[in-house]
């Protein structure tokens, strides 16, 4: 008899940072969108960790529409996650970009 797995915020979480350090995006992006799924809310280490994979790829627009959609969802956003978004658009050579990212900061009162 095949045993089922379920997933949990931990175990996603892990997949999502191994995904980071291995550059696979698409699988990271697909583990966050599972977790919106089954109603396991991403968590701002969930999100950073799968910006940066899309940055560490070269997939900037990936990395800042995920970037958006925790902002649009009021997400606490902190440093790390503008970092990882500011990183993908100087992976991706969008430098006007990363200027908006880091005037972001200012407006959302986070340190740079």
């Amino acid at each position: 008899a095949r045993s089922e797995v379920k997933s949990d915020k931990i175990t996603l979480n892990a997949a999502i940072s191994a995904c980071e350090k291995h550059g696979m995006w698409m699988n990271a992006l697909q583990f966050v969108s599972v977790m919106r799924q089954s109603e396991l809310k991403p968590t701002i280490v969930t999100v950073n960790a799968a910006i940066s994979a899309c940055g560490k790829s070269g997939e900037w627009m990936k990395a800042l529409q995920l970037f958006s959609a925790m902002a649009h969802d009021q997400a606490e956003l902190d440093t790390i996650t503008f970092s990882a978004a500011i990183s993908a658009c100087e992976k991706g050579n969008v430098w006007w970009k990363a200027v908006q990212l880091l005037g972001g900061m200012t407006e959302n009162k986070v340190e740079p």
